[in-house]
């Protein structure tokens, strides 16, 4: 590649010969390395490349390039310093005219280091939500067993009753949040598993507003069209999907929560269509786009950030879409949409 071309990259370019003389250098490298592109031309690749590790090594004595077995072809991507102390990924490429000659050139490669940065600061907000979701049911657990152990013989049967629901409860809350912690490492993998069959999904979502219902003061109204069709679904992950968007409402919205149940596609039904609304504040437009991501929380009211980017990532999984709108109150309206199961 011609060196102008070479300004046209976006990473940072070092080219070096077989004496290890650097031959050609973009801006981008320049730049970064603090010299003068036309002068590096002609010096030392050493010199020019002016990386170190947090040990005060240099990138060239560390690495060797023009060392080494014959089949050696690359120096893996590594994490350097520059000048600045601004951290870049290094990779290397080392050509030779063939395995029983020496090294003909070198080219470096340098790349932001801001990716991983921003991969770094994921991990860092996912272990923060975790230790913060998981800590308050287990402060209940260990809080109401420590209880139930000191006072057992003052307590009542419906204090002891009370304490161990409530244990129950946080436990369950517990392994649910595990739960959707493993099914989210499973979607950015691609390796989620579902187990679909014909499902009633009026049934399954009775089941979930019921359940939300007896844990909220909040009124969640149940309307299921006629003419529904069967659905292929997993009903784990399909009861989920319902979980988290009724649970989302109560949680960021106000007012009553409508869950409606009607088919799509008419008048030939193709499909089903869940539609979750609350009177509470909406979501603006230019927010829509952003639910769907990991750790996104809307008000603060907590939560771990997970359940949309869960919902969106099991409704995908059954070939299905979700679309954020307004509700006829102002507040938020989610559809989910299925596919109606095959003939």
């Amino acid at each position: 590649m011609p060196p102008a071309q070479l300004d046209l990259l976006a990473d940072g370019v070092v080219l070096a010969d077989h004496a290890g003389i650097v031959t050609a250098l973009n801006t981008v490298a320049a730049t970064w390395l603090g010299v003068d592109p036309t002068a590096s031309v002609g010096r030392p690749l050493a010199d020019v490349l002016a990386l170190q590790d947090h040990d005060g090594r240099d990138w060239c004595s560390l690495n060797c390039p023009y060392d080494g077995l014959p089949t050696r072809s690359a120096v893996p991507e590594q994490a350097w310093l520059l000048p600045d102390g601004t951290e870049v990924l290094v990779v290397a490429r080392i050509h030779r005219p063939a395995l029983d000659q020496p090294v003909d050139s070198v080219a470096v490669s340098l790349r932001s280091g801001r990716g991983r940065a921003r991969l770094d600061r994921e991990r860092s907000d996912l272990v923060a939500t975790v230790a913060h979701e998981l800590r308050s049911p287990l402060t209940g657990v260990k809080g109401f067993v420590q209880a139930l152990l000191n006072r057992w013989d003052k307590l009542n049967d419906d204090q002891k009753k009370l304490m161990l629901t409530t244990v129950s409860a946080d436990s369950d809350r517990l392994s649910r949040l595990i739960a959707e912690l493993l099914d989210v490492a499973r979607i950015d993998t691609g390796r989620l598993q579902l187990y679909p069959r014909p499902s009633d999904a009026a049934v399954l979502v009775q089941r979930v507003v019921d359940s939300v219902v007896a844990g909220t003061s909040r009124p969640i109204e149940l309307t299921v069209a006629d003419g529904l069709p069967e659905v292929t679904v997993d009903p784990d992950k399909f009861a989920q999907v319902v979980t988290n968007l009724v649970e989302n409402a109560v949680r960021h919205g106000s007012g009553a929560v409508r869950v409606e149940l009607s088919p799509t596609g008419e008048p030939e039904v193709s499909g089903l269509r869940l539609r979750v609304e609350d009177d509470g504040e909406g979501i603006s437009p230019e927010l829509r786009r952003r639910v769907f991501t990991k750790f996104w929380k809307g008000g603060v009211t907590g939560g771990s950030g997970l359940g949309l980017y869960l919902v969106n990532g099991l409704v995908k999984a059954h070939g299905g879409t979700v679309a954020i709108g307004e509700a006829d109150s102002g507040g938020a309206r989610i559809d989910v949409e299925l596919p109606a199961s095959p003939d």
